[in-house]
């Protein structure tokens, strides 16, 4: 049985992200991953230098509550930036020693990068910690925000924000199947084309999680 939603399946409201998402919960160890689906055909022993040495961090997921539609709010990295510089990711960063946990760490960065303050976010759940090729394990938090909120981007950080409709990525129809080179060897991946903007590595993975668990959760519910 595929995990996936179709198009007509794809236009979600808040309430039902939230329904959907009740049974999640903040991973209790940020660093205790689950291999996304969409890596699972890298060869092995990448796959388990993925899994090793690890950072937590955590990365919100913005879905923005409009009138007639949800929508997700991404950034471009700042160019000026040491790591995936000018590349599409959500809000998010490192675990600090002061957050308390990987949730705070979420909300932190993004009030930090693009300025929604923790109050501003309902958060409607989370997904499973992932790994990244640059060596963290990244915990996504679902949050759900009210339209109209003013952003306020750190130029060190971010280039500019963005928003792309919820259904499109939800839409299996629009991710396309791609390859990067990794350590010498071509490897598979997914990516999403919106406007002039390109989607992948960690973000997309995450997109695809939570389509999944959204999927998911939609059968269960049926059941």
């Amino acid at each position: 049985m595929s995990n996936s939603l179709k198009a007509g399946d794809a236009k979600l409201s808040a309430s039902d992200i939230r329904d959907r998402l009740a049974d999640t919960s903040m991973p209790q160890d940020p660093l205790r991953i689950v291999m996304p689906r969409s890596l699972q055909k890298w060869p092995a022993d990448v796959r388990s230098r993925l899994a090793t040495n690890l950072k937590p961090a955590g990365v919100l997921i913005p879905i923005i509550e409009h009138e007639d539609m949800l929508s997700v709010l991404l950034t471009r990295r700042s160019s000026a930036l040491r790591y995936h510089a000018s590349q599409v990711s959500f809000p998010g960063g490192r675990m600090d020693p002061g957050d308390p946990d990987i949730r705070a760490t979420a909300l932190r960065e993004t009030w930090e990068e693009v300025g929604i303050e923790p109050a501003e976010v309902d958060i409607a759940g989370y997904l499973e910690p992932t790994p990244t090729i640059t060596g963290y394990a990244v915990t996504a938090v679902v949050g759900i925000i009210r339209s109209g909120i003013e952003l306020r981007i750190d130029p060190c950080e971010v280039d500019r924000a963005f928003e792309v409709p919820l259904a499109y990525l939800l839409d299996a129809s629009n991710q396309r199947a791609s390859e990067r080179e990794f350590e010498g060897r071509r490897v598979p991946i997914v990516e999403f084309r919106f406007a002039e903007e390109r989607i992948w590595g960690a973000t997309a993975n995450i997109l695809l999680n939570l389509r999944e668990r959204l999927a998911r959760n939609h059968r269960n519910s049926d059941l």
